[in-house]
């Protein structure tokens, strides 16, 4: 039996850090893929197909020169499944061997199959041939993602009615497209549809959408869907799901009505991929469908030499910080110094448009009592927005008047995931407002929002204002008086 330092169980963005943090530290590290192929959710049905279904959708359809070129442009004139899924596979490829080569690299050694934990100490791996190693460890992390929830009532058969991993698996163009819930999942895949000018329908039970965004984000966001003609119902709830004669999706209502659809997209949740684990073996207790509850500063389960990182603890469930939550339990696995944790995080969701954003909302601002005053720019007031022909689009500085520090910065619209990491700079070095007033920005870029917006927060923040000389009568000196 061979025994290393540290076993991680998956190799999607948590398990890989953990892996090869452990690695440099000069530790014995293994990691266990119950797939065939290394990246886990992240790289087979999760960030990467999505983000390159979208970006392949954006570039087919020729959304971007819309604003030039009339609604009824493209670059391709029928865009087919075949279309999105050859761009899948290149990525996918080029992803797998990118982290093939840095476990290489890195001395971290990697195995086939499906891990159960024996012991404390101890898993038991089934290899895809059917047999079985046991192997010890020191440490264990475990970093096997989500997959999505699948409740009775929804008859999936994969083709018109299906969840996010079935519709990358073998991605097509629907006439029609229906998504259960108004989450980052769903929100995400409807509006790139939606790009392609399929009609989509978004039924969500709750009254708003995406509540840890600032909310006047949000109000921009859901009128921009709409402008486009997507149907929003919200407050409303699906009984069951069935098939008509012709094999399209159905999706009844608890209040009787009928949502008619070539495809249904089921997309309210997600459940840890824990089932398999063994995790009674070793003491550990899972909740809230199958996620792990840790230590936040160390993600030490209740056992303290397992870890567990990534989509498996839950919110936020992004590729980034699962990145970081993996390379710090490793760190910590291995009795390494950890450096402190930022304070704020960006979130980005890769809807179209995007949406970025980072520290405070303002709605948190006010329940604070923190005094405070907004920025906003709209990126068709910039020349780059210009250039690109964009008809929407908008930046949310929230500033202290206090200290006049930066709170919070909100992006709807082109790019917000790369323009977010300016904000996200000057919100952990604890900058102010006049930093973005008193530098100078690439001209022309949309990144000059920044600096529309804290202007547009600096005409209404209290300050000295000089004002304009007075001549003395006595002398032609012109003394300068300050106002509040």
């Amino acid at each position: 039996m061979e025994t290393f330092d540290l076993v991680v169980i998956g190799s999607g963005p948590a398990g890989r850090r953990a892996a090869i943090q452990a690695a440099k530290l000069g530790k014995s590290v293994l990691v266990v893929e119950n797939r065939l192929r290394l990246g886990g959710v992240s790289v087979h049905t999760g960030t990467i197909p999505s983000k390159t279904l979208r970006e392949t959708v954006l570039n087919l359809s020729g959304w971007r020169e819309r604003g030039f070129y009339g609604l009824a442009y493209r670059v391709k004139k029928d865009i087919e499944g075949k279309d999105l899924g050859a761009r899948l596979r290149m990525t996918l490829d080029h992803e797998i061997e990118v982290l093939e080569h840095q476990f290489a690299r890195n001395g971290v050694r990697t195995l086939s199959g499906k891990a159960r934990f024996v012991d404390t100490n101890h898993v038991a791996v089934t290899t895809n041939e059917g047999e079985e190693t046991k192997i010890g460890f020191g440490a264990a992390v475990i970093a096997v993602g989500t997959a999505p929830y699948r409740p009775a009532n929804i008859p999936f058969n994969d083709h018109s009615i299906l969840d996010s991993d079935s519709l990358v698996a073998e991605p097509r163009v629907p006439r029609s497209l229906t998504v259960v819930g108004a989450g980052v999942i769903g929100i995400e895949y409807a509006t790139i549809f939606s790009a392609l000018d399929v009609p989509v329908t978004i039924i969500e039970p709750r009254d708003t959408i995406l509540d840890f965004i600032d909310r006047e984000i949000i109000e921009e966001f859901t009128h921009e869907m709409r402008k486009r003609g997507m149907t929003i119902r919200f407050g409303s709830k699906v009984d069951h799901v069935e098939l008509d004669e012709q094999g399209w999706a159905v999706a009844v209502l608890t209040d009787g009505r009928r949502i008619r659809s070539d495809m249904l997209l089921y997309a309210a949740g997600r459940s840890g991929a824990t089932a398999d684990l063994g995790l009674e073996n070793c003491g550990i207790t899972v909740h809230d469908r199958g996620r792990i509850k840790v230590d936040p500063i160390t993600f030490q389960t209740n056992v303290r030499n397992i870890y567990a990182a990534g989509d498996v603890i839950g919110f936020p469930s992004l590729a980034s910080t699962s990145m970081e939550q993996g390379r710090i339990a490793g760190l910590h696995a291995c009795g390494a110094a950890m450096p402190p944790a930022p304070e704020f995080f960006p979130y980005g969701i890769y809807a179209v448009p995007e949406i970025s954003t980072i520290g405070l909302t303002e709605q948190q601002v006010r329940a604070q009592g923190i005094p405070y005053e907004n920025g906003i720019a709209r990126f068709r007031e910039t020349s780059r927005g210009h250039i690109m022909g964009l008809q929407s689009g908008m930046m949310k500085l929230i500033f202290s008047l206090e200290t006049r520090k930066l709170l919070g910065a909100h992006i709807v619209g082109e790019g917000a995931t790369e323009l977010i990491h300016i904000g996200q700079a000057v919100l952990n070095l604890g900058g102010t407002l006049d930093y973005f007033v008193e530098n100078a920005f690439n001209y022309p870029t949309l990144a000059e929002a920044y600096k529309i917006a804290a202007l547009d927060a600096w005409n209404r923040m209290p300050r000295d204002i000089p004002l304009a000389p007075v001549a003395d009568a006595e002398t032609e000196d012109a003394p300068v008086k300050k106002a509040k």
